[in-house]
């Protein structure tokens, strides 16, 4: 299987690859968190019947477990079955049209959504962003000042790194190395111009919808 062609991105895949390397270095704790929650972000189940990637590639996001990936990240994954090094046979691969869903005005075209087949065990060299750098968020205030924030969506299942977390008087602290490899990461993914109206997108949601804010860098 090979690629369909996707949105548009000025991030280069080396750019991804290098993001890739700095997040391999860091974990949000000094542990296997998913020994707390059975690995409930990977393993969650939520899967109604009317699921289907079919022929062609095309998923209901709307109604799956799984995450996009964000314009050009898809560079970083070998998707040719024949490849000596392949490494997609660890995920499910779809595509969704970014106008049929919430995404920026400025998202036109498709973009890649997949799902673990493997759940909890991965490539964990290869996991998207959106993995590596949860439980944090990426925000940008109302003054236009960007920060790393405690994720605050609603989420399917409870995860301890965001419920037992010390903002709210909990037992677990995260990383510093990983607050601030990952606020270094996003900062970087912000100078696409699709990917920084993303964030400012949904920053603007928690704002309107009064979300609790929790900044951590």
């Amino acid at each position: 299987m090979t690629i369909s062609k996707t949105i548009s991105t000025t991030i280069s895949k080396n750019t991804y690859q290098a993001i890739y390397r700095l997040l391999d270095r860091v974990s949000p704790v000094p542990y296997d968190c998913g020994e707390l929650c059975g690995a409930a972000c990977c393993t969650c189940t939520y899967e109604p019947e009317d699921i289907e990637f079919n022929a062609e590639g095309d998923v209901n996001a709307d109604n799956y477990m799984g995450l996009y990936l964000l314009p050009g990240e898809d560079q970083v994954f070998e998707m040719d079955p024949d490849a000596a090094d392949n490494d997609c046979d660890w995920i499910d691969w779809g595509y969704l049209l970014a106008e049929d869903y919430e995404f920026p005005e400025s998202w036109t075209g498709k973009v890649c959504f997949i799902q673990c087949r493997t759940s909890p065990v991965c490539c964990r060299a290869k996991r998207p962003i959106q993995c590596r750098t949860f439980p944090l968020a990426p925000h940008i205030d109302e003054d236009g000042v960007f920060h790393m924030i405690l994720h605050c969506d609603e989420l399917p299942y409870d995860c301890p790194l965001i419920s037992r977390n010390a903002a709210f008087g909990g037992d677990i602290r995260l990383n510093d190395d990983f607050v601030q490899a990952t606020y270094t990461a996003w900062k970087h993914l912000l100078s696409d111009p699709l990917i920084f109206d993303l964030v400012e997108m949904d920053s603007e949601y928690r704002i309107e919808d009064g979300a609790e804010i929790i900044v951590m860098k």
